[in-house]
């Protein structure tokens, strides 16, 4: 089984560096692109709750968590989102499949774990135009965009005290991202674009913090707080402009910007610091209801090489509920019992406004966890999800983006680094 992971990794990873444009949506046109779920589907199908943590699950939003690992874990999971994008004029939809994650988590001692992986963190992958009527005629712009930002990050957890663990991640995050706007201008023979190509690359760290006290011999408190610190990333970018042939669609003159002169040929990207709070309760193995809080000072993102005149950004919120029910997890008679379903709720503000309307999300999730064995004693699980949202509005000539995603994840337990009891 172990041997069956290393060459899944191998063969996997080479696809999942290159498959960042794994989102069809136009509002991944702003910041760095369309932010990707971080949580496992196990954590995503509780509203994306990371508060909560178990001996055999793998969570990737709080690092304290991999103290809790009774066993070596990796875990996989792959999504497909179906989109429906809908204007005052216009409906169109979209599909997108996306490996969501790739990791490893060990055990290396009492209180003790460390993880590592791979996991795609934003995605740009946008396609849109506007018309508007002026003295000249019909002015058409269309715009597009493709690219994103991967992740590979290495993870520290460790109990410092009873039911206290604390954890940090390093986070190394690299990627291209491609945008290009074209104009056309009605009865005029060429048009004119613009290009941009941004080679981006730097550090973030995560800290957590998980405090799990038993209440009674039964149930159990989940207290959590994670900070995700501001990446500091730098992007060496490259900028054409030019003009085309709206007949033959062929480039007639084509200039390379001399962005150095300007000071841009090398430019920060500061993703502001995100803080998140979360508590539950619940009983081991048996049902778990928690809520999170996080926030994010999203007010002080800019981007220097393509400032928009109807664009602001605000601080980001975002509100989480969700948990957990297993029926009896000991069942030798009812493989049905042993079944997990989860389900959850969020609600998030962007921070992002564009025309003064508020760019929001709204979902709901639910799912299930299938034991991989038809004994109780199994601990590895195969894990099905659903999520249901909207973000955006109609309103004001803005789009409103409806979405349906699929979740399958693999989470898969064995023992490693057992000492020999003969030599």
């Amino acid at each position: 089984m172990i041997k069956n992971f290393i060459i899944a990794i191998l063969c996997v990873t080479s696809v999942s560096i290159y498959a960042q444009n794994s989102t069809a949506s136009p509002y991944s046109y702003f910041g760095v692109g369309d932010l990707k779920a971080t949580g496992t589907v196990e954590n995503q199908m509780m509203g994306g709750l990371s508060v909560y943590t178990d001996s055999i699950h793998i969570n990737l939003n709080n690092p304290a968590a991999y103290s809790k690992l009774g066993l070596t874990t990796y875990t996989a999971g792959l999504s497909r989102t179906e989109y429906r994008f809908e204007t005052n004029d216009s409906k169109e939809n979209a599909s997108i499949s996306n490996l969501d994650y790739l990791s490893l988590g060990f055990n290396l001692g009492k209180g003790f774990g460390l993880g590592f992986g791979l996991m795609p963190y934003s995605s740009v992958g946008y396609n849109f135009l506007s018309e508007r009527t002026t003295d000249q005629g019909l002015v058409t712009e269309s715009f597009n965009g493709e690219g994103g930002l991967n992740r590979v990050y290495i993870s520290v957890g460790y109990e410092l005290f009873k039911n206290l663990s604390l954890g940090v991640t390093g986070n190394f995050n690299f990627g291209n991202q491609n945008t290009n706007s074209y104009q056309t201008i009605e009865d005029v023979q060429f048009g004119s674009f613009n290009k941009i190509e941004s080679r981006i690359k730097g550090f973030d760290f995560n800290f957590g913090a998980s405090f799990t006290p038993a209440i009674t011999d039964k149930h159990t408190l989940f207290t959590s707080i994670v900070i995700n610190t501001q990446a500091n990333l730098v992007s060496e970018n490259t900028r054409t402009i030019g003009s085309f042939s709206t007949v033959s669609g062929r480039d007639i003159e084509v200039t390379e910007v001399d962005l150095e002169a300007q000071g841009l040929a090398r430019t920060g990207v500061q993703i502001p610091t995100t803080a998140t709070l979360g508590v539950g309760y619940g009983q081991d193995k048996k049902w778990f209801l928690g809520a999170e809080y996080s926030f994010q000072e999203l007010s002080t993102y800019e981007n220097e090489l393509s400032p928009a005149s109807n664009l602001e950004y605000q601080n980001a919120q975002t509100y989480r509920l969700g948990g957990y029910y297993i029926p009896d997890y000991t069942s030798f008679t009812s493989y049905l019992k042993r079944v997990t379903y989860r389900a959850g709720a969020k609600v998030s503000k962007s921070g992002i406004v564009v025309d003064n309307k508020e760019i929001n999300d709204f979902g709901i999730t639910f799912g299930i966890g299938l034991p991989l064995s038809s004994m109780s004693r199994s601990l590895s699980n195969i894990n099905l999800g659903f999520e249901l949202g909207k973000r955006g509005t109609k309103y004001g000539d803005l789009v409103e983006e409806s979405y349906f995603k699929v979740s399958v994840g693999l989470s898969l337990n064995d023992k490693w680094f057992i000492p020999r009891k003969i030599n």
